[in-house]
């Protein structure tokens, strides 16, 4: 596509300036506000899936030039740390919709349980192998509201999710799920 509209030079050039294996300090900085980001993983046929993930801001952790990011509770299929298990090449992408400002990452990850994070079941460690900084003109500006109430507290505590009261889902439910959507 470079080389049929003639961009391949300003891609190069591009590519020696915006694209690292790094985090810069302003992209930790721009890492520690986000509350939320999309996550792209590859399934067992090979198929490509988006997910939002979400938190509190700065939910992402940064160990060393790894990226933690936390796997809170959720539907129970496991989609996205399932994926990982077979295939490592994750992306993300992380907007601020209100200055607007944009980052996205491409990486290695895999699942650590030894990380200790409240409220989280395992841990994506994600080493990135590149770091693109993206224009921004795209992205419609957006204030941002209400966090949502199921996103865990400090000591891991949220609020079981409505969807875990269903009828046709009790028989299937973890004990512990069952007794907690019971006593709401």
């Amino acid at each position: 596509m470079q080389d049929r509209f003639g961009t391949r030079r300003l891609a190069d050039k591009q590519e020696c300036v915006i694209v690292s294996e790094r985090l810069s300090e302003a992209q930790r900085a721009f890492n520690e506000e986000r509350d939320m980001l999309f996550l792209s993983t590859i399934d067992a046929t090979g198929q490509p899936t988006v997910s939002y993930k979400g938190g509190s801001p700065g939910f992402v952790r940064i160990n060393g030039d790894h990226l933690l990011l936390p796997c809170y509770d959720g539907n129970g299929m496991f989609l996205s740390m399932g994926n990982v298990m077979g295939e490592a090449r994750v992306g993300l992408l992380s907007i601020d919709f209100e200055i607007p400002r944009r980052l996205r990452v491409h990486g290695l990850a895999s699942l650590d349980e030894t990380v200790p994070v409240p409220g989280s079941a395992t841990i994506m460690r994600i080493r990135p192998t590149q770091i693109f900084l993206t224009c921004p003109r795209s992205v419609h500006r957006y204030r941002r509201g209400v966090s949502s109430r199921y996103v865990p507290d400090a000591r891991g505590n949220a609020p079981v999710g409505a969807w875990k009261r269903l009828e046709f889902l009790q028989g299937d439910l973890l004990q512990a799920d069952r007794e907690r959507a019971a006593a709401v």
